[in-house]
């Protein structure tokens, strides 16, 4: 299953400061030279990539991988962005671990109606090319979360700013601005509306033209009164209905699983063939 298509001349010995020339070197020593250009080229072309990975800004200036990043909604099966099943070590509360299985995906589709207005509002300036979401369960089916990737119409440059806002302004842990859920019919999540979002994360990438995000609530449908943004919701000494059921840890668990795999993704797509 995949989303719907869119659209060589004589070496001359150099002077040193003293203006003598200097011996030409053995070829034992050019050998060891070039081998040491070859490795100095593979380790840096191995912590791009690497940093890519992780997530560190020194990647931000990979154009091919920007741009095949922003490509990955119409080209890769669904089950490579979001897997069937994830596994969560440690990622629990108290460093439990977790087991994620996939119940829902949504059809790709633009974003209409899938933020509440401010939240629409706040990433209106990088635009929404695709939205791709899938809604997961825990190993015990009593809590439930959506997952989303929006896949952008902006360049670096623009990723940068919005996820600059965001921390400036604290975008990400208003309650006017969480994302909504996929309440899939026939699934633990069918109950799973506005008024039952309990904890969320959102996450702008500036290596790619993504927005990730998750929602988490619990399975029966019951309504949640004071939503708490992951972050807060993962602190030790949390008393929230979402701190103490772990919903937080279930938001910020799955997004962050969802969002090394699109890393993941994007760098394999950059990959020459040897």
């Amino acid at each position: 299953m995949t989303f719907a298509q869119p659209d060589t001349s004589p070496w001359t010995p150099p002077e040193s400061y003293d203006g003598r020339r200097r011996p030409r070197p053995s070829k034992t020593r050019a050998a060891a030279v070039a081998a040491c250009v070859v490795l100095g080229v593979g380790l840096i072309g191995g912590a791009a990539a690497g940093s890519w990975l992780t997530g560190d800004s020194g990647a931000d200036g990979s154009r091919d991988t920007f741009a095949a990043a922003g490509q990955l909604w119409h080209g890769v099966p669904v089950d490579e962005l979001f897997p069937p099943t994830l596994q969560g070590e440690g990622a629990g509360p108290g460093g439990t671990d977790r087991t994620w299985t996939r119940i829902a995906v949504a059809p790709d589709s633009d974003c209409v109606d899938a933020f509440d207005p401010l939240l629409r509002k706040a990433l209106a300036p990088v635009g929404c090319l695709r939205l791709l979401r899938a809604t997961y369960t825990d190993a015990t089916r009593s809590n439930v979360t959506t997952v989303g990737l929006l896949f952008t119409k902006a360049d670096a440059t623009a990723m940068t700013a919005l996820k600059a806002r965001f921390e400036k302004d604290g975008l990400d842990r208003r309650t006017d601005l969480m994302p909504r859920p996929y309440a899939a019919e026939d699934t633990v999540a069918a109950g799973f509306g506005d008024n039952q979002r309990a904890s969320w994360t959102i996450s702008v990438l500036t290596e790619a033209p993504v927005v990730v995000y998750a929602v988490s609530g619990f399975a029966d449908g019951r309504t949640v009164t004071e939503p708490q943004p992951a972050a807060d919701a993962m602190k030790s000494g949390a008393t929230t209905a979402p701190a103490q059921s772990g919903l937080g840890h279930e938001a910020q668990g799955l997004a962050d699983r969802v969002e090394r795999g699109l890393r993941k993704t994007a760098a394999s797509a950059t990959e020459q063939p040897s």
